[in-house]
């Protein structure tokens, strides 16, 4: 199974954007060391913002371009659908409900069988949730020390198409996000014309 490995503070100075959500991540950041701060051609920017919606969900280049195939057949903008598509993998619930402090964190706990959707394990991080899917710790992983602070630490740093039960470690997919609730930094309209052209 193939993965985004490298650096992830190298990656987001190069993007120009803070894709893995540390704090950290661009204090090193000057002006020069962003593809962004070099003039670009219409393809150049297209490609940018291509390859920094890839880092923000840490998706493979062909996996990715099989998401956009599904989105572009959807009924809603081919963008939004797109977002909606990567918003509900396993991997990034599990992160957006507070069970990791990162994308990657999620996608090992999801791989290593720590995680249950309506009660069964499933360890595949690109799982698709759907609406009313309860997301769990299993309850042997509810005793991780890193897992439970994670959880707690976050319990007020819910997005409104999640909710999250404080007592048994679980949240569930209450309705698919409007494109304004997704906290991501993305002309997804720059990706669309991107796969347009090839």
């Amino acid at each position: 199974m193939a993965k985004m490995m490298g650096p992830r503070f190298k990656q987001c100075r190069r993007l120009g954007l803070n894709v893995c959500g540390h704090p950290k991540a661009m204090n090193r950041a000057t002006k020069g060391t962003a593809r962004s701060d070099k003039k670009l051609s219409d393809y150049g920017t297209q490609l940018l913002e291509k390859q920094r919606l890839r880092a923000y969900y840490g998706v493979m280049e062909k996996q990715f371009a099989n998401y956009f195939k599904k989105a572009s057949k959807s009924k809603d903008l081919t963008g939004y659908a797109l977002i909606k598509l990567l918003e509900c993998r396993l991997d990034n619930l599990v992160y957006r409900l507070g069970f990791a402090n990162s994308i990657r964190q999620a996608r090992q706990m999801v791989v290593h069988g720590h995680i249950l959707v309506n009660g069964q394990k499933i360890d595949i991080p690109s799982y698709q949730v759907s609406v009313g899917d309860e997301i769990k710790l299993r309850e042997k992983s509810q005793k991780n020390e890193m897992f439970k602070e994670n959880f707690e630490a976050n319990i007020l740093n819910v997005l409104p198409y999640l909710s999250k039960n404080e007592g048994n470690f679980s949240g569930i997919l209450e309705r698919y996000p409007e494109r304004a609730e997704v906290p991501i930094e993305i002309n997804e309209v720059l990706v669309v014309e991107y796969y347009s052209k090839n």
